[in-house]
């Protein structure tokens, strides 16, 4: 097996120490305020299966640097709105990462959710389902 540079824990760690970490009762406080946008990472299936924060925007980690930069044709104006970024995903560890890379690119201002959604649902923090998307 070939030895890696970093693990994912180190990386982790490097963007915790750098991003703007929300506890869990303070993020379920900010929920409904007007000048906050929340970002749910996750794949699509997990929203189906466990469900979201309501009002939250589905942002799938693999496409969030090409959507919050308003130079790729894939931007979603949402990220443009000037209003505060608050990152979640299942555990805390995307969000991490995620929040480390959009801040770096100049997305401000952003943090994300200490334990991520599962410590939101154990906080007793309100739960929507997934929006349906008309096709088409």
């Amino acid at each position: 097996m070939m030895a890696l540079m970093k693990t994912h824990r180190q990386l982790i760690d490097e963007a915790n120490a750098v991003v703007e970490t929300i506890p869990t009762i303070d993020a379920i406080d900010l929920h409904g305020d007007p000048g906050v946008v929340f970002v749910d990472l996750r794949d699509p299936r997990e929203l189906e299966r466990e469900g979201m924060v309501p009002d939250a925007f589905h942002a799938p980690r693999g496409m969030l640097e090409f959507w919050i930069d308003p130079t790729s044709p894939y931007f979603k104006a949402v990220f443009g709105s000037g209003k505060r970024f608050v990152f979640y995903c299942q555990s805390g560890w995307r969000s991490a990462l995620a929040t480390k890379a959009v801040q770096e690119m100049g997305l401000g201002p952003v943090a994300h959710v200490e334990g991520g959604f599962r410590a939101w649902k154990d906080a007793g923090g309100p739960v929507g389902e997934k929006p349906v998307q008309a096709k088409g």
